[in-house]
């Protein structure tokens, strides 16, 4: 594994050796990253990064196949629009952890914050501890796992995909309704979660779309002033 000093080199300077690297197929590890914005971004192939320390925001986004372990915090929309690989992130995320998701996994080890899983369209995020508020908001498919807490307006206007909750909820969103997870759901999670190394038992809740805000066949109603 090769090892970058993030220390010294600008955040271009620091996209474009780690790029280089792994198109020379090395697996590479981050030193000294100063919870930098806008690093580990647009990695296309399989490989392996290692991040000793905090990264700012819009890290680890728009990837396709890197595993990505980050042994720290991170900022605002870790994982942005991640379309396969794995994001494995040892304490807290900010804001709009898993934006846009497509596919792949990320794992928050500690809490996240508002809107987790925002416009979500695939793949899996799992946090082990709390969640904010408006998680899933605009979700489109996928999966979220939250094995503790979380806040207000959990699943607003979400279309399809499922949330769990493992601990309190809030107060749920707009169009967004709890049901009984089935026993091989449950079969599934517990498989994630010891994946990752979380031990411990938790009573799910199921969190799906009511699906009442559907009127795709239905005119707006700028459209029926139109005719």
């Amino acid at each position: 594994m090769v090892s970058i000093d993030a220390a010294q080199l600008s955040t271009r300077e620091l996209n474009i050796k780690l790029n280089a690297l792994v198109e020379d197929n090395q697996d590479v590890k981050i030193i000294n990253p100063r919870a930098r914005h806008n690093v580990v971004v647009g990695i296309l192939k399989k490989c392996q990064i290692t991040v000793e320390g905090s990264l700012g925001y819009y890290c680890a986004s728009l990837l396709d196949g890197p595993t990505v372990c980050i042994e720290g915090n991170s900022g605002w929309a870790l994982g942005e629009n991640l379309m396969n690989g794995v994001i494995r992130l040892s304490k807290d995320a900010g804001a709009s952890v898993g934006a846009s998701m497509r596919g792949g996994e990320i794992f928050v080890g500690r809490n996240a914050g508002a809107r987790a899983g925002i416009s979500m369209k695939g793949g899996t995020l799992i946090i082990k501890g709390n969640a904010g508020f408006l998680t899933g908001f605009m979700m489109q498919k996928g999966t979220i796992i939250v094995c503790g807490d979380v806040g207000d307006a959990v699943g607003d206007s979400m279309y399809e995909g499922v949330i769990y909750v493992g601990g309190k909820i809030t107060s749920l969103g707009n169009d967004a309704k709890i049901a009984n997870p089935t026993q091989t759901e449950l079969s599934v999670i517990d498989k994630k979660l010891k994946k990752n190394n979380i031990a411990g038992s938790y009573k799910f809740k199921k969190i799906i779309s009511e699906k009442k805000l559907y009127h795709f066949d239905k005119l707006e109603r700028l459209e029926k002033s139109a005719i």
